[in-house]
């Protein structure tokens, strides 16, 4: 019996452990939204007054807890509450969304939200985020139609051969391209699409998954953080914080070319060695699965023909012309999600797909991007959980509150870490500039440097934290990829404290320069 015992504890103690499993991209979320529903109760509500200007019966409209009241829309108005923006700044559209007002923060009676905002919260971030997810939802049809048809793997087919020996091209090429898109108008949640399309193109080539996740991400992060033209980060918050959108160009320029080659040797250095030993990937235990969703071989039996090309270029088309609406039309996103599915129309017109296979076909490429329409919302939910329970507000003020008597060097790099927590609770960046940068920007002026600075400590910081934010794009990215959170963290943490040095530096020069 003692022996038995003893046997039995034994082989108790040499039982292996279960292994831990990192959570979903969804899961992960959902803890994230009930933490905020615990910082309700636990944060000071409180709320800005703010300001938007009427262009119908040309006034301004201040809206506090108490009520709105109408203001002439002089520059008189703004003097007198220390709004130093020119007024053609709102007459001209520059600055069309409500800002906040300096020196309003009042403390409001807390709104702590409960389990069932906590539970609603996903459904109302959903429908907040209605027109991203369907977006992503035709986007995913039409891939699903371009893949019916075989194109790409003959194209693929094609690619590889031509790029035999010069495979390190697609990284530049890519993270260039997408960097410029990124830095001229904003290049950022459009990008989801571009995963299909290119990681069969990089298996091809005999990388691994996590060189074109981070030729598109990477790129993406860098052009929007390192903006130059981009009128919804570099131009909305320049004009926020009173100042031409020009000042401080040269640098951001530099400051953004040199993002890029940083990244790109990175992410080189790991391709190669990748190249060199598979087994040397991050993800090289997943390597089955996501070949086996993208496909990597070469060979292919279907012919290149006219039709297919012809399909391949409606499909790159969609793009070119999204890109073109978007940055010369004011097009958004009803008029992008058009493009996409009149795209996926002419393609299945064109390859003769009959008309149930093409809806059945449109629809199953459709859900395979379901799970990312539903991060999306469950993120934006977060968002929504700080607006109901009034903390984001109070957030931005303790975080103008902390910078009080900072030398000028210490001063310029603390707005960048200021500025990279706060895009956790608002990551849209139109959003953050409206908001902060009439309460942000005149404390450059009581520490004596540009408020050039405060634009760049705007981008920089929130560039940087998107790379990791759970609440941005970077899960939605990750799923559509097969990818998880913590693979992810595994391969941009030393990019990511590389370019938080370089950062610091260049902010540091731009001071003193």
């Amino acid at each position: 019996m003692l022996f038995q015992l003893i046997k039995k504890s034994h082989f108790i103690g040499e039982m292996p452990m279960r292994k831990f499993k990192f959570p979903t991209a969804q899961t992960i979320l959902l803890i994230i939204a009930g933490l905020v529903t615990l910082l309700t109760w636990l944060v000071p509500a409180g709320k800005y007054d703010t300001l938007v200007y009427n262009e119908v019966d040309d006034v301004f409209i201040q809206t506090s807890e108490k009520g709105t009241k109408t203001l002439e829309a002089s520059q008189v108005t703004l003097d007198a509450l220390t709004i130093k923006i020119p007024l053609k700044k709102f007459t001209s559209g520059d600055i069309n969304k409500a800002i906040n007002i300096p020196n309003t923060y009042k403390k409001l009676d807390a709104k702590p939200q409960g389990v069932s905002d906590f539970i609603k919260s996903p459904i109302q971030g959903i429908i907040a985020a209605s027109d991203i997810i369907f977006l992503v939802l035709i986007i995913g049809g039409l891939i699903g139609i371009i893949n019916s048809t075989g194109a790409f793997n003959a194209a693929i087919a094609w690619l590889a051969n031509r790029l035999k020996g010069y495979e390190y091209l697609l990284i530049i090429f890519v993270t260039v391209l997408i960097a410029i898109g990124g830095t001229t108008f904003g290049l950022a949640e459009e990008t989801i699409a571009f995963y299909p399309i290119l990681i069969p193109v990089f298996l091809a080539a005999k990388y691994d998954a996590m060189v074109p996740l981070a030729s598109i991400y990477l790129g993406s992060c860098i052009g929007t953080m390192c903006s130059t033209v981009n009128p919804f980060s570099t131009i909305i918050a320049s004009n926020a914080s009173g100042i031409n959108w020009t000042t401080g160009f040269v640098g951001r320029l530099a400051m953004l070319a040199l993002c890029i080659v940083i990244c790109i040797i990175y992410i080189m250095r790991y391709a190669k060695r990748v190249k060199n030993d598979p087994t040397k990937s991050i993800i090289y235990s997943q390597k089955s699965q996501i070949e086996a969703l993208f496909g990597n071989s070469t060979a292919t039996t279907t012919q290149f023909t006219t039709r297919l090309r012809l399909a391949l270029l409606i499909f790159a088309s969609c793009f070119i012309v999204m890109i073109i609406g978007v940055s010369m039309l004011d097009w958004w996103f009803v008029e992008m999600t058009a493009v996409f599915l009149v795209g996926a129309i002419l393609i299945g017109i064109i390859t003769q797909i009959k008309e149930s296979v093409f809806v059945e076909t449109f629809v199953k490429g459709a859900s395979d991007l379901l799970g990312v329409a539903l991060i999306i919302g469950i993120a934006r939910g977060v968002s929504v959980i700080m607006e109901n329970g009034l903390i984001s507000d109070t957030m931005l003020y303790f975080a103008s509150d902390l910078t009080n008597g900072m030398h000028k060097g210490v001063f310029a790099n603390v707005m960048v870490f200021i500025y990279g927590g706060l895009s956790f609770f608002i990551p849209s960046s139109s959003g953050m500039a409206v908001l902060t940068m009439p309460i942000m920007s005149p404390l450059a002026d009581t520490v004596g440097i540009g408020r050039e600075i405060i634009v760049n400590a705007y981008q920089y910081g929130m560039g940087l934290f998107s790379i990791i934010n759970p609440t941005g794009l970077i899960l939605a990215s990750l799923a559509v990829v097969k990818v998880g959170y913590d693979k992810w963290l595994k391969f941009v943490t030393p990019l990511l404290l590389i370019l938080i040095g370089f950062t610091i530096i260049a902010m540091t020069i731009s001071i003193y320069s």
